[in-house]
């Protein structure tokens, strides 16, 4: 019945008329085309074909009697006059089908097997649910990891941001959280990142049983800026699909930088200004509206809960993508390449991470353990360079001699995996606390 119900798409999907323009004008990558001015939108899909390729380009400015269109690879074979073909609305239709597989942010299948598109085809650009109809967040979730399984839960329908440098190890820790969380459904956006990682994450970190539950959406560093701009609306587009028929979603994206480097590339190409340390006054909105659509359900719809990485340049979380995200999502988890480079992963900076499900998230004793660990981490790290420089004499301060005990149980315990759930995790962490009272 799928089959047939997406084969009728693809029929009504046919034109009975072919409209086409002509190119005008090829400048810098970007084409120039003539004669669909009365057609066309924002946003648009035109089909272009050479001697070598037959490729997609987007309509990303419109004037009089041109439209400007950037082609979703080097336009090297297009000439002056070349026949373009209106297509439309750019639409995907995520089906049940399309679990354990990998495609591109087009619906296109990259794992070499047919793929079956869905009934109803889904603008990229979806409406976040009404705010006055939306779930508060929901009951807190498994992670098998200590750190997020006790002082920063994540629970359903959350928004959680991690920022990090580059090597630190944020990409092994969105792998970690995508087999630990448990979910219906898991989708995952790789958005711009180097080709053999697609392979790596799929095959060495997810595994065979949980791609099975996942739908990955890649477009690696190498393709165009259409394509890397497109991942995480596809992403958020199909997590939308899941969450309609009342699952729930864990959507994974790494990573936004990628995402907003892309919009960059795209707005300059239009015309727009760069404002913002070089990005376009308009990135902030697209970017709030994509985080809008992540986050509680409402009715008998599921919720979506995400997880999307930052790439931090030289750990400066005050330049304007961190900022931005920082401000927007529900919490931010923040790895630390000092802690990285001492070994010690997930290299989250505890003290400067934070949930903003609690304190609802935890009980109140669990609220008190995670008062107490923030606090004994934050003695500890405090007093670090006296202690390391031969500075501190035991028993001059009882509160850092408990300190100076503790941490290394605690710094041990934020790097383990738990397969306890918050419950076992918080037995744990009471364990330590008691030890040194």
């Amino acid at each position: 019945m799928t089959n047939l119900a997406s084969l009728g798409h693809q029929i009504s999907a046919l034109r009975a008329l072919k409209e086409s323009g002509r190119i005008t004008s090829i400048k810098a990558g970007v084409l120039e085309v003539s004669g669909l001015t009365h057609r066309a939108c924002l946003g648009d899909v035109l089909g272009l074909e050479t001697n070598d390729h037959r490729f997609e380009a987007e309509v990303i400015g419109l004037e009089e009697n041109t439209l400007i269109a950037l082609p979703e690879r080097s336009p090297a074979g297009c000439a002056i006059g070349d026949s373009v073909e209106f297509r439309g609305g750019r639409r995907i239709a995520p089906d049940h089908s399309w679990l354990g597989r990998i495609i591109d942010p087009w619906g296109r299948p990259l794992d070499g097997r047919p793929l079956v598109s869905g009934p109803n085809p889904m603008s990229l650009d979806q409406s976040p649910p009404p705010a006055a109809r939306r779930r508060g967040l929901g009951q807190r979730m498994a992670t098998g990891l200590n750190v997020f399984d006790t002082v920063l839960p994540l629970v359903r329908g959350q928004r959680m941001g991690i920022f990090a440098g580059s090597g630190v190890g944020k990409s092994h820790l969105l792998g970690q959280m995508a087999t630990g969380v448990d979910a219906d459904v898991r989708v995952i956006a790789l958005i711009g990142e180097r080709g053999r990682e697609l392979g790596a994450f799929v095959n060495d970190i997810l595994g065979e049983e949980v791609l099975r539950h996942s739908v990955v959406i890649a477009a690696t560093s190498d393709q165009s800026p259409l394509l890397r701009l497109g991942c995480l609306p596809a992403a958020l587009c199909v997590s939308e699909f899941f969450r309609d028929q009342g699952k729930q979603v864990l959507l994974l994206a790494d990573s936004v930088t990628r995402f907003a480097e892309a919009y960059r590339e795209i707005a300059v190409a239009g015309g727009e200004s760069p404002s913002l340390r070089g990005y376009p006054a308009s990135m902030t909105p697209a970017l709030m509206r994509l985080a809008e659509r992540a986050g509680p359900g409402s009715g008998e719809s599921g919720d979506i809960t995400a997880l999307m990485t930052v790439l931090v340049a030289g750990s400066d979380m005050e330049e304007p993508i961190a900022d931005l995200v920082r401000g927007t999502l529900d919490g931010h988890i923040i790895l630390e390449r000092k802690i990285a480079e001492r070994g010690r992963y997930p290299a989250v900076d505890v003290l400067k991470s934070v949930s903003r499900s609690l304190p609802s998230a935890a009980s109140l004793i669990e609220n008190h353990m995670i008062s107490e660990m923030r606090a004994t981490i934050g003695l500890y790290e405090r007093a670090e360079p006296m202690i390391r420089a031969g500075l501190h004499s035991p028993g001059a301060d009882p509160s850092l001699d408990r300190a100076i005990h503790l941490w290394p149980r605690l710094d041990g315990f934020i790097s383990e995996r738990n397969a306890l759930g918050p419950e076992g995790a918080f037995r744990l962490l009471a364990d330590i606390l008691s030890g040194a009272r």
